[in-house]
């Protein structure tokens, strides 16, 4: 296996590794020893860089919330803490997840309580990263299309008021730097514009969806992202396990989309599924798996700083590391490129 590549997160001192071990279905999906040794093997293999949030495991409910940052913990004050980065992210509002501190807003007295809730579940004195899962304001995101503004949310806290907060966290030394996720072009100039003002925290990286029948992030977000040093998480690079390919092979398959109702409604849409099929095909035709061929695709794009894996099974672990040796020459490319344009982002 290749030697894992590390980068520079946004403008700051982390160094991460181009793979990040997601852990959303750790307390759900997968048991505490699953998790454990899911830890274990991708550290092995120079992982050095876990992800996770306050409300996971997914889908979120009150009988479960907390046990993926739990599950981490428990592992992790064996470890030696300081060769691992360690992000979580504090839960937004209008999500309808009353039991989160009788409804997640994102003031700056939930936030500092949020995070210390996370530190204590995760055994850790501080979080390398700490994330705002979703903006306070309204957005379309999770399979929304349109932005509304008669939608926009009542008394949402200022986004100085979120930085403030931030700010606190960082000075006590609880929080190294900062991060969104869920964000738009404007959400990531406002949050450097208020920073900069202001002299507060500024974000270093930003985690969005991005995959093959995904690619809103190629528009307004990657130039932004790049002007203002923000570095790209990605989440969801297998678009729910629908770009490994099984649910083409057969649409009964065990995962998420099946398992779960309703869930990962941006990727019922009525074009997803042709698209998909597509790539599957081209990755069948180059004798890869189109797990390898979505996945090396997404390792291989300029202003990807990290990625983030999931898996509720070793070997899907294992196949989603081991994508980073795949190298796609230009014809795979190329041909990517053509369906792309024949079936433009169909979950976006």
């Amino acid at each position: 296996m290749t030697k894992m590549i590390y980068t520079r997160l946004g403008q700051s001192e982390l160094e991460v590794s181009r793979i990040c071990l997601g852990t959303m279905t750790f307390g759900e999906q997968n048991s505490e020893s699953q998790a454990h040794e899911q830890l274990e093997y991708a550290v092995a293999a120079g992982v050095n860089f876990i992800d996770t949030a306050e409300m996971y495991p997914v889908p979120a409910n009150a009988g479960t919330q907390g046990l993926t940052e739990q599950y981490i913990g428990s592992w992790l004050k064996h470890k030696q803490r300081d060769q691992l980065v360690i992000a979580s992210k504090v839960a937004g509002p209008n999500r309808g997840m009353d039991w989160i501190r009788g409804g997640p807003q994102l003031s700056c007295e939930q936030i500092i309580a949020a995070c210390d809730a996370s530190l204590k579940r995760l055994n850790t004195d501080y979080l390398d990263l700490y994330q705002i899962h979703w903006p306070a304001r309204h957005v379309p995101m999770f399979g929304q299309t349109y932005y509304e503004p008669s939608q926009e949310y009542a008394n949402a806290p200022a986004i100085a008021e979120q930085l403030a907060a931030l700010d606190q966290l960082v000075r006590a030394g609880k929080v190294r730097y900062i991060g969104v996720s869920n964000e738009t072009s404007w959400g990531v100039s406002e949050f450097v514009k208020v920073a900069e003002r202001e002299n507060l925290p500024l974000i270093q990286s930003i985690q969005n969806v991005y995959n093959l029948i995904n690619r809103n992030f190629d528009h307004g977000l990657a130039e932004t992202c790049h002007r203002e040093q923000v570095g790209l998480m990605v989440y969801s690079p297998l678009a729910f396990g629908l770009l490994s390919g099984k649910y083409i092979d057969n649409p009964a398959s065990a995962g998420r989309m099946t398992q779960f109702a309703n869930f990962g409604s941006r990727y019922l849409k009525p074009h997803v599924t042709p698209a998909v099929a597509a790539y599957h095909e081209l990755a069948k035709a180059h004798g890869l798996s189109t797990a390898q061929m979505a996945l090396a695709w997404v390792y291989s794009r300029w202003y990807v700083s990290s990625t983030i894996i999931g898996a509720t099974s070793m070997a899907q672990l294992r196949e989603n590391i081991a994508a980073q040796d795949v190298v796609l020459s230009d014809a795979i490319l190329a041909e990517i490129e053509a369906i792309h344009r024949r079936c433009t982002s169909p979950a976006q």
